[in-house]
């Protein structure tokens, strides 16, 4: 059951409406104005509450994409009883269903270098941005070749990027191809899983 909107909180709110406007609209014309119209507050409020429109976007991204939370989760969990490949396989198959949903939202900023710049400053200003996905999984990896489960030359962080980097290429082909561009994500993950895992074990 939907709560109704003047029950909900401000950030809450302003959430809402960033999500639908990213959503609808696309990055580039979710401005913190629309974002805080969609609310039904001032720009002023949307500030007492976000440090910029970019922390908005993370927020989304993080809170409001169904596979963001699962594929942290994954990346920070120990292995316990399961495998590397099992882990690697359950990594890229949120990953992939990440990035495909996040895709759409971001491509605006590839279209106007001004855009893209604010925006990438936005992020660091907040200590956000893409590389903490890459940075989470090299992590998980490094741990794994400490506990003696990986080849001790193993090098984590160009495995991590390999299999993150198809993840992302997936997604891509996904928007711009269409589906029968790319393999099912159930087939895909732990295909990408297996080929990486082989290179490490």
């Amino acid at each position: 059951m939907l709560t109704p909107k003047s029950s909900r909180s401000t950030p809450e709110r302003l959430l809402d409406a960033a999500e639908t406007l990213m959503r609808t609209s696309g990055l580039a014309s979710a401005t913190t104005k629309a974002i805080a119209r969609g609310a039904g507050c001032s720009e002023a409020a949307l500030y007492k509450h976000f440090t910029n429109k970019e922390e908005l976007f993370v927020r989304v991204l993080m809170e409001r994409t169904p596979n963001a939370g699962p594929l942290m989760a994954a990346l920070r969990a120990e292995s316990g009883e399961r495998g590397v490949e099992e882990v690697l396989t359950a990594i890229a198959r949120h990953a992939s269903l990440f990035y495909a949903d996040a895709l759409p939202m971001a491509a605006a900023l590839f279209a106007e270098p001004a855009l893209l710049t604010r925006h990438r400053e936005g992020v660091r200003q907040i200590g956000a941005g893409p590389h903490v996905v890459l940075e989470a999984l090299a992590a998980r990896l490094l741990r794994e070749r400490d506990a003696g489960r990986l080849r001790p030359d193993a090098d984590p962080v160009t495995a991590a990027a390999l299999l993150l980097g198809a993840c992302f290429q997936r997604a891509f082909f996904l928007h711009f191809s269409g589906a029968e561009a790319v393999a099912p994500v159930e087939e895909f993950a732990p295909a990408v899983a297996r080929t990486v895992w082989a290179a490490l074990r």
